[in-house]
């Protein structure tokens, strides 16, 4: 178990505690960041900015329209289906300050993913945008959606802008497919609709739950996490905390390139910045790089966040490293492991650390974090934020000593209430009020974390222990590598054996080559016994490497 008195490296600006109880919800979080920062930019998306004032207004018209018109009553499920627009924003604190429960949903779930989750849910209310909207009609006579919200990319753009990006969307990109889905209404209508009446404060407590999040699904079938609004603004008191001693009220600009509908990006980007009035650059589409570089180049960006594959991809173009980087003051990096070979070279190009932090969609998400006032440690996760504890821990939940390697156990505000009506699965991860991560990790002297693996992704060689991160680490610092993903395959005479699958940077560089580079840093049992080449490695919708879906290819190539 951690004691916070005996942290040697706990950044010293920041607090072991916080009020972590400050607001009665998120709801009244935005309120007050309503009021202190007024006609200050929120939210900006393809040069089209909104204040904190007009988001107040938009968000008041939907909760109006969910309550008033459509007679929807506190606690419905309002699923949300949409990257990052400024529509997002608007649906999703319209439907929190109408006392509803938002339902995350990727927008690039396949038919049966979604019509999983609404069942599961059992949402009243979906709202999507267009260009997934045949998904959706696939569906529809197997949920029980009471109504169905429809809205365009370009819809709060204004003016002829948002109708010429509505039209090439449809017409010259051909990215919404045809659909049919009768009795459905457009976000504007619903807006005008909203607006007509008077808006009304739902009454909300910490209890009350605000977020269903639903996991990925990589351990069987996607559940969805209950985080209420203590958990949330619990989360949003210790990030701040955190990050206290390098930002400043409005004066940050963070670059939202993760979907807000992820944890991360939902709790530090889109909530945590928003109580002290940041400017939030929202990126539709990070994965068109070149777009997403002059994006970057038009502002003086102080808050950049993101998952190990996204800073690799951006420091692989020339642009990017061209960029002014002056401004920077933070960056974040979480979701999956940084490896060291990126964040060595993101520290040389923007001369800012990459502070690697940890969490889980159970935990709101974040658990630990690598200070940010220059003695963070590449390869570890941090340490506790405030108000959490972590445990290293055998399997029968006894806590090990410094320096031996275990289960990574979670206890603070921020841990969820339990899986949406699934008591079983709710136990079965819980250990009294300690959340047991599935991650294997180890800690040090001075309460430095270092994240071994997955639990579940552990590779098994003649009785020894290999964890794919760990060589992942080593392969991706190889001369000629971009990406790498490992995973361990049926072995007669060891049990298992690593298998890498590798994306190229260099054409050149050759399997053997890579073997020999591994001989320089790991023991034989720990190195490949194969290496694959692939154009691209299967990836989470935030960008983190899937290597349940690598083995499963693997597996299917084998047959």
């Amino acid at each position: 178990m951690v004691d916070h008195s005996w942290f040697k490296f706990y950044p010293s600006a920041v607090d072991r505690e916080v009020k972590v109880t400050a607001y009665s919800s998120v709801v009244d979080l935005f309120d007050e960041s309503v009021q202190k920062y007024g006609d200050a930019v929120s939210y900006e998306c393809m040069g089209k900015t909104i204040s904190f004032n007009e988001l107040d207004r938009l968000s008041a018209h939907f909760a109006t329209y969910l309550t008033q018109v459509l007679r929807l009553e506190k606690g419905s499920r309002i699923a949300i289906q949409m990257p990052n627009v400024l529509q997002y924003p608007v649906v999703m604190f319209g439907a929190l300050r109408a006392g509803m429960i938002v339902v995350n949903t990727n927008p690039l779930y396949t038919s049966a993913e979604m019509k999983h989750q609404f069942n599961d849910a059992e949402v009243d209310v979906i709202v999507i945008v267009a260009n997934f909207a045949h998904n959706l009609e696939k569906i529809l006579p197997h949920i029980h959606v009471k109504h169905i919200v429809l809205t365009e990319l370009g819809d709060l753009l204004g003016g002829l802008k948002g109708t010429l990006v509505n039209l090439v969307v449809k017409h010259i990109k051909k990215m919404v497919p045809a659909y049919s889905i009768p009795g459905a209404v457009s976000l504007k209508k619903a807006l005008a609709e909203g607006a007509e009446k008077k808006f009304s404060k739902a009454s909300l407590s910490l209890e009350d739950t605000a977020f269903l999040q639903y996991t990925g699904g990589t351990t069987g079938v996607s559940k969805g996490a209950e985080l209420t609004h203590g958990n949330i603004v619990a989360n949003m008191q210790q990030i701040s905390a955190w990050m206290k001693p390098k930002l400043k009220e409005r004066e940050e600009l963070v670059v939202t390139a993760l979907p807000l509908y992820h944890i991360f990006a939902l709790t530090v980007n889109c909530l945590a910045m928003l109580k002290i009035g940041a400017h939030n650059l929202l990126i539709t589409n990070p994965r068109d790089m070149n777009s997403f570089i002059k994006e970057l180049a038009k502002h003086r960006f102080t808050v950049f966040t993101g998952v190990n594959t996204l800073f690799n991809g951006l420091l692989n173009q020339e642009k990017f490293l061209q960029l002014d980087f002056s401004g920077l003051k933070i960056a974040v990096g979480g979701g999956m492991a940084v490896q060291k070979a990126t964040a060595e070279k993101w520290k040389k190009v923007t001369g800012v650390p990459l502070a690697e932090g940890y969490g889980l969609t159970e935990t709101s998400p974040v658990a630990t974090c690598n200070p940010i006032d220059g003695t963070e440690r590449i390869g570890t996760i941090g340490v506790p934020l405030p108000n959490t504890e972590l445990m290293i821990a055998d399997d029968l939940g006894n806590p090990l000593a410094l320096g031996e390697r275990g289960e990574i156990l979670i206890k603070g505000p921020q841990v969820m209430k339990g899986y949406w009506r699934r008591p079983e699965d709710t136990g079965a991860v819980m250990f009294g009020e300690w959340f047991k991560s599935g991650d294997i990790g180890v800690m040090d002297q001075d309460g430095f974390v270092k994240i071994v693996d997955r639990k579940k992704e552990m590779i098994l060689v003649s009785g020894f222990n290999v964890y794919p991160n760990e060589v992942e680490d080593v392969i991706s610092s190889c001369p000629g590598v971009l990406e790498v993903g490992v995973i361990g395959m049926p072995d007669p005479k060891s049990t298992e054996k690593v298998v890498a699958y590798v994306v190229k940077k260099d054409n050149s560089v050759t399997a053997d080559q890579i073997i020999s580079h591994c001989h320089e840093s790991l023991t034989n049992y720990k190195i490949p016994k194969e290496v694959y080449f692939t154009d691209e490695l299967p990836k989470s919708n935030v960008g983190k490497i899937l290597r349940r879906k690598i083995k499963e290819a693997h597996q299917e190539k084998l047959k």
